[in-house]
């Protein structure tokens, strides 16, 4: 069943007693109507409504969240929990794409051990440590393992975190039953063309409907990134008109392109590498799989540092320099391996290390020939070598843009945002979370946990009375 059609409290889940139904029409194939009450065509109950609770009354808090990814789900799920009266809304059918995509299908929710540095801001490092801080990694699995009944299991040589079942569907449609049950209402297929300060609330402006009037809005509408996903970066256009500075945005972990490719002979070759990229004083070292496509080249170790070659390219008439060492051997582990030894040639010595091909094709690259002896390598020939092997440079030309990305770089600077709280220091009642926000963090579940945060700490403050 489309996880969207089964949503609404009333259609099966169960509502937080504190909450009552959106009063918005949505889409009735994927939702259902309030049960009983008047309704109001595009409005939430009225601000002066209030609910009896033991031990007196409590105003209603409205809360309508833009965006049913990652960070946008999380935030639906802590506003109603915390008693608003909620809804999320969502340009597709569905929501959660990305999450369905991450991973190959089985979703790295997020990874096993967290090293801060390795996010990547224009805005305040101490900043963003502060936001990541606020929903440590062990309770965010805690959370996932308590709340969605989601064991997580972790793939050693990756030190990235999976659900056991190895299904993303199961985390996108298990968020997703999460925020209904705890009185969340889902309104997919809207797609939201602006937002504007009213009366003390919000106006939020949907294409061919009428407004809905909030309390509070959460924006987690994403960046640029796998457009077919339902990304446009509308949220960034919508935030920068209300005044909010957007750092410069780009492709991030994406992979390069070297056209014509050098290396296309070796599509599908990959191997462990560690590989720099850097232009001027910016700089990115990353190790993990390589792998050599047709076009170019990917695997994690490649988008990982993609991001200083993209921007060199946006920011300079120079690319930046990209350098590969090949194997864990260092210069004086290779002088080893070289040493002569019998007959042994230069791609018996290499191919010992190395994949045949690439092996084959390195020695090409130092300009000499893999049936060389050894004992006849000559030492500015060895030299030229081992320099190719240690600290060779890739070459490459462009990158797959935001269509392979998996995130955006660059967006609302995070000296917009209260960090404890997401909240707009520009316009209250404005909260930002996600990939909207300038930060980014390297493959393995980092990106997840920078959603999972924000989101959270969005969702709570914005169901909170100022």
């Amino acid at each position: 069943m489309d996880a969207g059609k089964r949503l609404p409290p009333q259609c099966g889940g169960r509502a937080n007693t504190r909450n009552t139904a959106l009063l918005g029409q949505g889409n009735a194939s994927e939702g259902c109507a309030p049960a009983g009450g008047s309704r109001r065509q595009g409005r939430f109950r009225t601000r002066s409504a209030r609910d009896t609770v033991p031990g007196g009354t409590i105003p209603i808090r409205r809360v309508a969240v833009i965006g049913a990814g990652a960070a946008g789900t999380m935030a639906a799920i802590f506003a109603a929990s915390a008693g608003a009266e909620t809804v999320l809304l969502e340009r597709t059918r569905d929501g959660g794409r990305k999450i369905l995509i991450s991973g190959g299908g089985r979703c790295n929710i997020l990874p096993a051990r967290v090293d801060e540095r390795r996010f990547v801001t224009d805005s305040s490092p101490n900043t963003l440590r502060k936001i990541l801080r606020s929903w440590p990694l062990a309770e965010q699995v805690a959370f996932f393992e308590r709340e969605l009944a989601m064991p997580l299991e972790e793939e050693e040589e990756t030190a990235k975190l999976f659900p056991v079942s190895n299904r993303a569907r199961d985390v996108r449609d298990g968020l997703l039953a999460l925020a209904a049950r705890r009185g969340a209402r889902f309104l997919s297929g809207t797609t939201v063309v602006g937002i504007e300060p009213a009366a003390g609330g919000w106006e939020v402006r949907r294409e061919g409907d009428t407004a809905l009037v909030a309390d509070a809005v959460i924006v987690a509408t994403g960046g640029l990134s796998v457009p077919n996903t339902g990304s446009d970066g509308r949220g960034l256009a919508i935030l920068q008109a209300l005044g909010h500075r957007i750092h410069s945005t780009y492709p991030a972990l994406t992979p390069l392109v070297a056209a014509p490719s050098p290396f296309a002979q070796l599509a599908g070759v990959s191997l462990p590498v560690t590989i720099t990229a850097r232009q001027g004083d910016r700089a990115a070292v990353s190790s993990g799989g390589f792998l050599f496509t047709h076009r170019g080249y990917s695997g994690p170790s490649v988008l990982d540092v993609s991001h200083v070659a993209v921007r060199s390219r946006q920011e300079a008439d120079t690319g930046a320099t990209l350098r590969v060492s090949w194997t864990a051997l260092d210069e004086a582990g290779w002088q080893a391996a070289l040493r002569p030894a019998g007959a042994r040639t230069v791609a018996g010595a290499l191919r010992r290390e190395l994949p045949e091909r690439l092996a084959d094709a390195l020695a090409g690259v130092a300009a000499v020939s893999p049936s060389r002896p050894l004992a006849q390598l000559r030492r500015d020939e060895r030299l030229r070598l081992i320099a190719v092997l240690v600290r060779g440079e890739l070459p490459w030309n462009g990158d797959e843009g935001y269509r392979k990305a998996e995130v955006t770089g660059g967006g609302v600077s995070l000296a917009e945002v209260e960090p404890r709280t997401l909240e707009s220091r520009r316009h209250p009642g404005l909260f930002i979370c996600g990939e909207v926000l300038d930060a980014f963090g390297p493959i393995g579940g980092y990106n997840f946990l920078w959603a999972w945060a924000t989101g959270r700490a969005a969702g709570m403050a914005a169901a909170r009375e100022p």
